[in-house]
């Protein structure tokens, strides 16, 4: 498998019209995104001969007048091939919709926040189908849930918080709808992509289908559902496992252990942020300098957490960026989930050798997870560097090559069923999560360093929030409960204080100041927000709002 996907020629030229803006707009309020997102009107070599005869200066700019005038003429506007899908299961108030919030206040805006799975819902416009070479969404089958703002396509991992959100609002076929979308995306292309868009086909994104599968599974008892998606997620298994994803290292005992890693089929810069990537590849001189930074920023972004100091290897320079040098703690629990989500579908389907196999490999992943990751000093999993000379086939890993900084990501494991079912585990990293400094005014920090980026310090995301409680509850101890529901009631409450600020939700929160959204990275902050949404409802599911709380910073 050749490990760099070619382009198509459609996001080529609208890398060149994106870099072209760039020079006529400037840099003021310029998101490169909007550009690789425009529809055409016309064939592509009709617009692209326009394009050449459109008169331009030494630097490359246009003249503003001439370049609205030309995008106005041959594309539709950005999200345009996305049109409004009015979701057939929507009830303003669902029967017996979160029974446990009995607040008048927080009910009101619970309802509110249910609501707004109208406003993100969409599907792909029927010009898609009839000419998917004018566009750079991809046709997928159902209708969607988009996160929102400037993200106007399905995103994978998004979708899992979505689905969570959506099944306590009983939403069952949207839900449905969406994991029928990722799966026909396997069909496809092997893989669940990042997200549903031409310039997405190099990548993917935290493996959860399998776990979105599961808890419509659990709320519906769907077996179909089991049955069509089994197949998808053996090959979405393969892929994970394929040879640029995996990583052979020789642990401390010499013993071999396999684990996985983020890689992206890639080395240009991301057609949605090429006028970025190309300014922080300026500092290089060689072009394979520059394509082995370009790859690293593809697989930063396959990560989902584009971007954030844990991938570079001197931070916070941005430019030491080295994600495929990082065995990652949480994409490996991801993995070892799918395995035993798998190996439960394939019981529940009658496919006993199936099952059988991935009980197996779960357990050797669990080994290699507990003995490469975890570090008895900090009682933390911690992902671990491999060394420069990445051409040796074994890797000989060590103790140092363990990043000693406190991620969020060093607790979600415990996600999983293997580590919270284990007490003692639990209740050893119960204490080094009250002593890691994540825990913060309105929730769980990513990091502890503040970088600039923003999956880093001082913000908090909702996917991150929602897998550490999770965890802690499902361990079943007491003390792991009462954390998890201080850390759900300060994110519900920093939510609805920002909330009441702006009217919207957003997509990251600032943990060390209650009522405020969270920013830095390559974009001005987001607003929707799909798995904020999700996330909400399912703690407010879990932990409902008595009458007599308060809800203040």
């Amino acid at each position: 498998m050749d490990d760099v996907k070619p382009s198509t020629p459609l996001v080529s030229f609208l890398e060149i019209l994106q870099h072209t803006a760039f020079n006529t707009f400037g840099n003021s309020n310029f998101d490169p995104k909007t550009y690789v997102d425009l529809p055409l009107k016309f064939p592509l070599s009709v617009t692209d001969h326009a394009f050449h005869n459109l008169s331009k200066s030494s630097t490359g700019s246009v003249s503003v007048h001439d370049l609205n005038r030309f995008i106005e003429t041959y594309f539709h506007a950005a999200g345009h091939d996305l049109v409004y899908s009015d979701p057939e299961d929507f009830v303003p108030e669902p029967d017996g919709f979160l029974p446990k919030v009995k607040n008048p206040e927080v009910r009101a805006w619970a309802i509110k926040v249910h609501s707004l799975w109208k406003n993100l819902s969409r599907k792909v416009s029927s010009e898609v189908k009839t000419h998917p070479n004018y566009h750079t969404l991809l046709p997928v089958p159902g209708s969607v849930v988009i996160p929102g703002s400037r993200f106007r396509e399905v995103y994978y991992w998004d979708s899992y918080w979505v689905i969570r959100g959506l099944l306590v609002s009983k939403m069952y076929k949207t839900a449905k709808s969406i994991v029928t979308n990722l799966i026909s995306l396997i069909e496809e292309y092997g893989f669940v992509l990042n997200g549903a868009r031409a310039y997405y086909t190099n990548r993917s994104q935290p493996p959860l289908l399998s776990a979105m599968i599961y808890e419509i599974y659990a709320r519906t008892g769907d077996i179909e559902l089991v049955k069509r998606s089994l197949p998808a997620l053996l090959k979405e298994h393969e892929f994970w496992n394929s040879d640029i994803h995996k990583v052979n290292i020789s642990d401390a005992q010499g013993c071999t252990r396999t684990l996985n890693r983020y890689y992206a089929r890639w080395n240009k810069p991301r057609p949605e942020s090429s006028t970025m990537d190309k300014a922080s590849a300026s500092k290089f001189t060689t072009v394979s300098e520059k394509q082995h930074f370009y790859r690293e920023l593809a697989s930063a972004a396959e990560s989902g957490w584009d971007f954030s100091t844990r991938w570079m290897r001197h931070p916070p320079n941005f430019t030491t960026l080295s994600t495929t040098s990082v065995i990652p703690v949480d994409l490996n629990a991801f993995l070892l989930g799918m395995e035993l989500n798998i190996a439960f579908f394939a019981n529940v389907t009658g496919d006993n050798r199936t099952a059988e196999h991935f009980l197996q490999i779960s357990d050797v992943r669990k080994e290699a997870i507990n003995s490469v990751f975890w570090n008895a000093n900090m009682k933390q999993w911690l992902d671990s560097w491999l060394s420069n000379t990445t051409h040796e086939k074994v890797q000989v890993w060590d103790t140092l090559h363990q990043n000693q900084n406190v991620f969020a990501s060093n607790f979600v494991p415990l996600w999983m069923k293997p580590f919270y079912s284990d007490a003692l585990l639990v209740s050893n990293v119960l204490k080094s999560l009250k002593t890691s400094g994540l825990l913060r005014a309105a929730g769980v920090a990513t990091s502890l360093s503040d970088s600039g980026q923003q999956w880093d310090f001082p913000n908090g995301w909702a996917p991150l929030q929602h897998m550490l409680v999770e965890g802690l509850i499902k361990s079943g101890l007491e003390e792991a409960r009462s954390l998890a529901e201080e850390i759900a009631i300060r994110w519900i409450t920093t939510n609805y204080i920002v909330y009441k600020k702006t009217g919207v939700m957003h997509e990251k929160f600032d943990v060390e100041h209650c009522g405020e959204f969270g920013g830095g990275g390559e974009y001005v902050p987001q607003t929707g927000f799909g798995w904020s949404n999700g996330v909400v409802l399912a703690f407010l599911e879990e932990f409902g709002w008595p009458e007599d709380r308060k809800i203040e910073c």
